[in-house]
Parts: C-alpha cells; structure tokens; sequence
C-alpha cells in the first residue's frame, strides 16, 4: 500500500487526479491537503466522503506546521496546489509568489524531512514564454522565458524542485502540461466560463480576434500521464504533457456549434496585459513511457459541455457574485 499526499484536491486538476487515482488504485490511501480559497471546491470530491482509503485535511501550503503534520507517513507527493488564473497574477502577483514559490519550498522542506519516495511537482508549459506561429513546439529542454507573474512563480516552483534533487537528493519528476478542460474546471477559465456563459443565455469574451493559439488537454489524459510518470518516470526528469493545438476562436466556435448558437454570441474584448500568443508541446518524451490521448479534442468537448450541462449544482454557485476578474485585468490594476 502507499500513502499519497495530493497539494490542491479540491482544485480542478487536483478532484480530477484523486477520482482517477482512487479508481485505479483502489489499494492506496490518499490524503487531500487543501486550503479551500477561491479556486478549491469541496463539492467535487463530496462522492468520497465515505470512502476508508480517502481524508481530506484542510491546510495551508505556505504553513510549515500544517505541511509537516500532514507529511506524515507519506510516501509520494503529488504537487498541484498553486495559484494559476493568469489575469488574477496580473491583479495580486504577491501572492503568486507566496502560494507558488514559497509554499513549494515549504513542501520541499518538510518531504525531505520524511524521506518521501517520489515528489512530483505539476508545473505548466507558460514557463517557457510565447511561440511565433512558426517555432517549433516547447520540449524539456526549451529556455524558461515566463511573461506573467504567474508563469514566473510556477518557474520559480521548478527550479525549487531541481535544486533539491541536485542539493539534496529528493527524488522528484517534474510534469510541464498544456491547458487543461474537463469536468469541475473553474469557470474562471476559458473553457468553463464560455459554456457556462452560453448556457445562462449570455455572450462570451473573446480577447482580440482569437487568435491566440494553445495547447488543449483533456483533464483525464494529464492525470492518465502523471500516473504513468509515477510509475515509470526517471527520478530528476521533468515530462511534458500535451494534446492539441487550438485558437481562441476555434474553440469558441466549437463551444457554439455544440449548444447550436451562432456567432453573435461572442463580443470581442481588449487582450489583457502580457497575453501569450501561441503554447505548443512536444511530448514525445512522455509517449515513449507509452501514454497518449485516448480521445480527440472534439470528442472530449463534446463531453465537457454535456457534463456542464448536466451539472449546474455545481457551477451555479461558484458563477453567483464572483468578480470578473479577467475583464478587469485587460488594463493593469483599474478595477
């Protein structure tokens, strides 16, 4: 048996993982720490409760008496917890740095401490900057060039992590993923935000033209790669995880064509401050552990959209009195 301590569970990415891991590991224990702001839901993960081989501590990664307390007995770390909507870095990048850069390291203090057998860190392709439409995709040996605050508290994650494995000997992986959509996903985000918008009978915000261009994977196929990076990943490499390729407007226009809306939908809105033109992943390194999508772009919207559809207790409620936050980012600190 081993004891997984998962940073951010109730995040998006984080339930996703947990629900899959329990799933294929029915013989593994999982404690959830999270600290439940904005971003952490416990109604993803409220079909668990009953359920002997999970606990959810609630607890704060920059607090160093929460992290040892929970680092107990734990074999294996899965890092998501970060703080990760770009256009709120824009608006508070202080405490970008304290959520990802500082509590990294009070994570990295205490696994060392209890001699874990694997720290994984999940980190995002952002750290590498921008492409031109006609560079070659980022891989593991591509320069961190990051352009946001928050690209540059999740590079400053990373280099954290390596500098523990060259210093001290902590056996880590690092996994650098592309954009992630599926079920429980924030509708701060792109995908969530624009379905949700369309359901409730409004427009959504395209910035610029939409042409910016990023790289989309199905939460299900990230978790399926961070699994299989546990299992066989060499310790002190980093993986990149990606899928496919898509402007902005390709998946507004998909997102219309699912619900059978038109294009007046949409109302084009000013880029926000330091807005990344194209990410792009090769990920070859993590197909030759034997991993790829087990569906199409197309066919894991389809799903996202349905699951949205069907799901409103969920969302209803986070969407009620939240702030748009990535309208006011588009000029800086005007709120």
């Amino acid at each position: 048996m081993t004891k997984i301590l998962v940073t951010g569970g109730a995040g998006f990415i984080g339930s996703n993982f947990i629900h899959y891991y329990l799933k294929f590991h029915p013989e593994d224990q999982v404690v959830n720490l999270d600290n439940l702001t904005y971003a952490g839901h416990a109604e993803s993960l409220k079909d668990l409760e009953g359920n002997l081989n999970y606990q959810f501590v609630k607890g704060d990664i920059t607090n160093e008496r929460d992290v040892r307390k929970v680092m107990v007995g734990i074999d294996v770390v899965v890092h998501f917890a970060a703080e990760s909507h770009v256009d709120r870095s824009i608006l508070d990048p202080m405490q970008f740095v304290k959520t990802n850069v500082l509590g990294t390291a009070v994570l990295l203090n205490a696994a060392l401490e209890a001699k874990v057998k694997r720290f994984h860190h999940i980190s995002t392709d952002e750290v590498f900057g921008q492409l031109d439409q006609e560079d070659s995709a980022f891989n593991e040996e591509t320069p961190y060039v990051p352009r946001t605050p928050y690209a540059a508290s999740k590079a400053g994650s990373d280099h954290l992590v390596r500098a523990y494995f060259e210093t001290y000997g902590l056996p880590i992986t690092i996994s650098n993923c592309s954009n992630n959509f599926g079920p429980y996903h924030d509708p701060e985000k792109l995908i969530p935000r624009f379905i949700t918008n369309l359901l409730e009978g409004n427009k959504v915000p395209l910035m610029g033209k939409g042409e910016n261009i990023r790289d989309w994977i199905y939460v299900l196929d990230h978790n399926r790669a961070v699994d299989l990076i546990l299992q066989k990943g060499k310790v002190g490499e980093t993986y990149c995880i990606g899928g496919e390729e898509k402007s902005n407007l390709e998946v507004t226009n998909k997102i219309l064509e699912i619900l059978g809306m038109g294009e007046e939908m949409i109302e084009y809105v000013e880029h926000r401050l330091g807005h990344d033109f194209r990410y792009a992943i090769d990920d070859s390194k993590i197909r030759a552990l034997g991993w790829s999508p087990e569906k199409s772009f197309d066919e894991r919207l389809s799903e996202t959209v349905k699951w949205f559809k069907e799901n409103e207790w969920w969302w209803k409620p986070l969407k009620k009195n939240r702030p748009n936050v990535d309208r006011s980012a588009q000029k800086g600190f005007e709120k």
